[in-house]
């Protein structure tokens, strides 16, 4: 596994203040826009090419309908544009969801019915890819799970003059257990803390592989450049079939549940936290991910900049 492979997840906040820690993810932080063009000139310095990002809207931002999504002032295209003139050789990946913005938390708006309405849905997030391209975003990465919304995006990218922006598709996206750190993260927990909030309409369900390689199939053939599984290590055999079946660039992301997982239990003593990392981006890796999306990103660069962590595991 290589630096190139690796693209870091980054939270924005708004204001000019300090970083804001996450406490469910240790030593990960919501950065405002001038910490995270110093935070993202000092990683492409050390051989970090991409970030993701991801806004932390203020409440008082959010509605049911996430028209935030579409204010082309809004947070994460202001940092991108900054991002862009500060470090123009960064690749920027731009989420296309409507979660941060929705005072529900779902991705999408909601029909009367309060289910996700999939059509309405789709025409925002063609939207929200060409302001994404407008500043400067070079892959927007719908993250919905909507049906038929790579196409709308293609087309409207392609429409708006925006051939070269590609689309990294969250194809395989599951319904899973390990989203509560990024909701925490982004703000986009459901209003009552005590439940969680319920994405199985349109996320998979953990046990249904293959409805999984039938997005992948779909998202293929509607235009997508890049196709990606998530979370990343309990789905290896998904991960394994999409490189074995399309002949596109596989992405992973190892999700905040995951990264949260290792500390904890490596806070514990429980396990050794460098060894483990590895570990299991290795894993990652070897079932057939080209690129990873991790929140180890950061201290990967860093320590192999000191000359520390290799990429074998401890031995027994």
């Amino acid at each position: 596994m290589q630096v190139d492979d690796l693209i870091l997840p980054i939270f924005v906040v708004e204001g000019e203040g300090e970083p804001e820690p996450i406490e469910s993810m240790p030593n990960v932080f919501r950065l405002p826009i001038p910490r995270l063009i110093e935070k993202c000139r000092e990683l492409h310095d050390l051989g970090l090419r991409a970030v993701a990002l991801f806004p932390k809207v203020p409440t008082k931002k959010k509605d049911d309908q996430g028209t935030g999504a579409l204010n082309q002032n809004n947070l994460v295209l202001n940092a991108a544009r900054t991002l862009k003139q500060a470090i123009p050789e960064l690749i920027l990946v731009g989420d296309l969801a409507l979660d941060p913005y929705t005072t529900h938390g779902h991705d999408g708006v909601l029909d009367l019915s309060g289910n996700v309405d999939n059509d309405s849905t789709v025409t925002i997030l063609a939207e929200m890819g060409v302001l994404a391209a407008n500043a400067g975003i070079d892959i927007v990465a719908p993250s919905d799970m909507m049906d038929g919304r790579i196409a709308e995006i293609r087309r409207n990218l392609d429409e708006s003059g925006h051939i070269e922006t590609a689309i990294l598709a969250y194809s395989a996206k599951f319904a899973s257990a390990y989203y509560g750190p990024f909701r925490e993260a982004v703000g986009s927990k459901c209003p009552d803390s005590n439940s969680s909030i319920d994405k199985r309409t349109y996320q998979l369900s953990p046990a249904n592989a293959r409805e999984a390689q039938r997005e992948l199939l779909l998202d293929e053939k509607e235009g997508a450049d890049f196709l990606m599984v998530k979370p990343a290590e309990p789905y290896l055999d998904v991960i394994r079939y999409a490189r074995d079946t399309f002949n596109l660039p596989i992405v992973a992301y190892q999700v905040s549940g995951e990264y949260a997982r290792i500390w904890a239990a490596a806070e514990r003593g429980w396990l050794e936290l460098d060894a483990c990392m590895m570990e299991s981006l290795t894993s990652i890796k070897r079932s057939g991910a080209d690129l990873i999306l991790t929140y180890f990103a950061e201290r990967i660069l860093r320590s192999r900049h000191l000359g520390g962590i290799s990429s074998g595991a401890e031995s027994s």
